[in-house]
């Protein structure tokens, strides 16, 4: 089941936490980047984020999770994240297909770790297209996609 998470509740957040740093560090292994931002947030760092996250949950537990903002006519996806216990059982297309049925939407937009073949393979698959690569710095470079909705 699907249901927005209140990200301003601690529990709430240390619940998304759990799921956030061991999806996070698979990507960190498979682009070979063990600096990414995510893994240094906090339940305090997630509260303040000012992003909608919406839960994957199998009974009580969460298991994948969205976040984005939304501003005209843009939602802007922030997170998409499984727990490794649950890769490949369809819990991100469902979190993207329930989100891209948001009203007043004509773009989504999300980047990824250009090296994170998976991801790339995902967007690519769920109808997003390429738009650009940017190079952070010598050891990471993300690729920028959008969907016309």
């Amino acid at each position: 089941m699907i249901k927005e998470i209140n990200i301003k509740d601690r529990k709430a957040a240390e619940q998304v936490l759990s799921v956030q740093l061991p999806a996070y560090k698979i990507e960190a292994e498979i682009i070979g980047y063990p600096d990414l931002p995510p893994l240094k947030d906090t339940a305090n760092t997630l509260q303040i984020t000012g992003e909608t996250f919406f839960g994957y949950f199998t009974g009580k537990k969460l298991c994948g999770v969205i976040s984005f903002k939304q501003e005209k006519g843009v939602l802007d996806i922030h997170r998409l994240i499984v727990h490794p216990e649950y890769f490949r059982m369809g819990i991100a297309q469902e979190l993207l297909n329930y989100i891209e049925r948001r009203p007043m939407i004509e773009k989504m937009v999300v980047t990824t770790g250009s090296k994170n073949t998976p991801a790339v393979a995902f967007y690519l698959k769920s109808g997003f297209r390429e738009v650009e690569k940017i190079k952070i710095n010598d050891s990471l470079t993300i690729t920028a996609f959008e969907k016309l909705l």
